[in-house]
């Protein structure tokens, strides 16, 4: 018998937590579940196998979806690496459905994010799926799908 398993979170790794926090309220509304805090100390560095590391940590959460969140991290030290590219392997990107993909895909521009493709229909004549990919403003890739015409 397998266990029960369910997606608990993503997580995205920042350079600036705040910031980058901001604009996932600002484009597609996310909330706080709960104020951020910072993380440090023995139980931090154990559980992530990192020594004498400090982490500020915020928790968001789709008010339709509280289930399941985004947390985004900012480490005291970070290991830079270049912006992913979309077909590099690991982890690829955080989908997201929309009502207006073209409203949501400008808020990304306004907002500080990066245009990354050009909005596309992957569906059929009865049932339109557009979609496109984007970056936030610390180069995460986005895919926006808005289905069945909105």
């Amino acid at each position: 018998m397998r266990p029960v398993v369910r997606i608990n979170h993503v997580s995205l790794t920042a350079r600036d937590a705040e910031r980058l926090a901001a604009f996932y309220h600002a484009v597609f509304g996310f909330e706080g579940r709960r104020p951020p805090r910072r993380l440090a100390g023995e139980t931090v560095s154990r559980g992530n196998g990192l020594p004498d590391i400090a982490v500020q940590s915020f928790w968001l959460h789709l008010p339709e979806a509280p289930q399941c969140f985004l947390e985004i991290l900012q480490y005291d030290v970070a290991q830079e690496r270049p912006v992913p590219a979309v077909n590099a392997t690991g982890l690829g990107h955080i989908a997201l459905v929309v009502v207006d993909i073209r409203r949501t895909y400008s808020a990304i521009l306004q907002h500080g994010g990066a245009k990354q493709g050009e909005i596309t229909d992957l569906g059929s004549p009865e049932r339109p799926i557009l979609v496109v990919y984007a970056r936030d403003p610390e180069g995460n890739i986005l895919e926006l799908e808005q289905m069945h015409g909105g």
